[in-house]
């Protein structure tokens, strides 16, 4: 005996968001070296130094988020006392980052880990917790710092290890957005704002909701290299960008953008390959294809194969994506945050590393 299909699925892996809900505001912080880089002016906040005047990276890392969580809440004309929860995930020994800033804010706390896929791991339990009717207004976001993740992940940084083209650089980054329940507003209805955070001026802005979201699983192919995430990931990003694709009946061309979390150069150049070998026209990977952390830093800045951690999707889809989409520059994105699912002792196990990739839809009129 079969049970019944679930009302709000697609296909297989595909959670329908009848109720859409809002993505009312957010709050980008990144270190000095990602406020280098080409998305310097869309973050709401660039570091003067990355200790962010703390005395361990751990503190500066939590201290990140909760300056992002809380830019989110005033944002969206909210009081602390609105959030019914937070969801957020870093990179730390038991979500270190994330459950010191809960613990400060004395508010309802659901940790995550999804490694790097956090962002869009939050953004999609948030929207299944909203467009439930459990809750109307909660915070997803994510946190990640270089010198948390160096080492936990690798060396101490005193050791001035050498790393090879392959490996990637943990981007000192937290995003965090507000997710409303959806109180009636049509998708892509314009909602007008008192001031634009940039030039002072008023504005109306559209309307970001939440549609779809797909579930990733954990893709595995044997690989053990610890420089070689993007090759790791890529497989993971492909099984679930072609499962959401089933799911929806939709193609690449539908989307204005389609974003990867952090497969950088390498992981980009394996994913196109796969998608071009699964009939994905190649035009499409060109024009709206793109990795969050290849756009976060410039090849000058000597960070290798590109981006990594929790916070480079989370800033990169705060700062930059989502900006634009509330500018109706862009209306249909997706977003797809990559995690390698290694542990701090995995590797010296002989362990490979899991892949896993979970996938956002957001739109505007």
């Amino acid at each position: 005996m079969t049970g019944n299909k679930a009302k709000n699925k697609l296909g297989k892996q595909t959670l329908l968001f009848s109720n859409r809900p809002i993505v009312a505001s957010g709050g980008a912080i990144v270190g000095v070296k990602e406020g280098q880089g080409p998305l310097s002016k869309w973050f709401d906040m660039v570091l003067e130094e990355d200790t962010f005047g703390e005395k361990t990276w751990e503190k500066s890392e939590s201290k990140m988020l909760k300056e992002a969580v809380k830019m989110a809440i005033t944002r969206g004309s909210k009081k602390e006392s609105d959030i019914e929860a937070i969801l957020t995930g870093d990179l730390l020994n038991q979500l270190m980052s994330s459950a010191f800033m809960a613990r400060d804010m004395q508010i309802p706390f659901i940790g995550l880990y999804g490694a790097c896929s956090t962002m869009a791991e939050s953004l999609l339990v948030g929207s299944v917790l909203i467009d439930g009717g459990y809750v109307n207004n909660i915070i997803a976001g994510a946190s990640s710092h270089y010198c948390t993740a160096e080492r936990q992940f690798r060396m101490p940084l005193e050791h001035g290890n050498q790393r090879p083209p392959s490996a990637q650089w943990t981007a000192t980054a937290a995003g965090a957005i507000l997710l409303e329940g959806n109180d009636g507003l049509r998708i892509g209805e314009e909602k007008p704002l008192i001031i634009d955070h940039n030039n002072g001026n008023p504005v109306t802005e559209k309307t970001v909701c939440v549609t779809h979201g797909t579930l990733g699983k954990i893709i595995d192919t044997g690989l053990k290299d610890v420089n070689q995430m993007g090759a790791a990931m890529a497989p993971a990003f492909v099984d679930t960008v072609l499962n959401h694709l089933e799911d929806t009946g939709r193609q690449l061309s539908d989307y204005d953008m389609v974003l990867s979390g952090d497969l950088g150069d390498v992981g980009k150049k394996i994913a196109i390959d796969l998608l071009a070998d699964a009939g994905v026209p190649m035009k499409d990977l060109i024009n709206i294809y793109d990795d969050c952390g290849v756009m976060i830093y410039e090849k000058e800045q000597d960070t290798h194969a590109g981006g990594s951690g929790c916070g480079c999707s989370a800033s990169v889809f705060t700062g930059y994506v989502y900006k634009r989409m509330k500018k109706g520059e862009l209306k249909r994105i997706l977003l797809i945050s990559t995690g390698a699912l290694l542990s701090t002792i995995s590797p010296g196990q002989g362990e490979s590393i899991p892949g896993i990739a979970h996938a956002v839809c957001m739109e505007t009129c």
